[in-house]
């Protein structure tokens, strides 16, 4: 499957999840509201549900609209607000910790999986598999936060990028590979 196509009708979004992505950039709200809503998502609220088909439709408008750039932007403000509990005190275990967030905000079928493939903390490297129908950019963005936010204190560069030695959703695959190094 590719991105944009649920892997099951019946997977449902937490209208929580839809709100952060609404306010998560201040420039463009009222278009991205106007998206949603064209596309059957009208007044998302904490606690209520969405069908995510809907929703994937609302990202797919907004990467052929907007830009995928604008994808890129929303998936790194995910994160970035977001409380963390205490035990996520390491770079390791913020990246295995996008999975249980993934959960937690979907329900009613299957919705895929974010995992950590691999994490070599002397090489400062690590290399995620996001297998969901969001858009690459999307995951590359959250990755990245993710990244900014619990790297080593004494790594200054980092990034997160597609691996094209893999298949990718882009080409109509059901998953993507992220190497990520800091």
């Amino acid at each position: 499957m590719a991105q944009f196509i649920p892997f099951d009708s019946k997977v449902q979004v937490n209208g929580q999840t839809i709100l952060s992505v609404v306010n998560a950039l201040h420039s463009g709200q009222e278009t991205r509201r106007i998206i949603l809503e064209k596309n059957g998502i009208k007044d998302p609220k904490p606690g209520a549900w969405f069908p995510q088909s809907a929703w994937l439709k609302a990202f797919e408008e907004i990467s052929k609209t907007i830009g995928s750039y604008t994808l890129f932007s929303i998936g790194k403000a995910i994160p970035e607000h977001a409380t963390f509990p205490p035990e996520i005190d390491s770079l390791e275990k913020a990246l295995s910790s996008i999975h249980v967030a993934y959960q937690m905000n979907h329900r009613g079928g299957e919705i895929g999986y974010y995992k950590l493939v691999w994490f070599d903390g002397p090489a400062r490297k690590a290399m995620m598999e996001c297998k969901n129908p969001y858009p690459s950019e999307f995951d590359r963005g959250i990755i990245t936060t993710m990244l900014r936010r619990f790297k080593p204190r004494d790594s200054f560069k980092y990034d997160v990028s597609l691996n094209l030695a893999f298949p990718t959703r882009l080409k109509g695959n059901d998953s993507c590979m992220f190497n990520i190094v800091w």
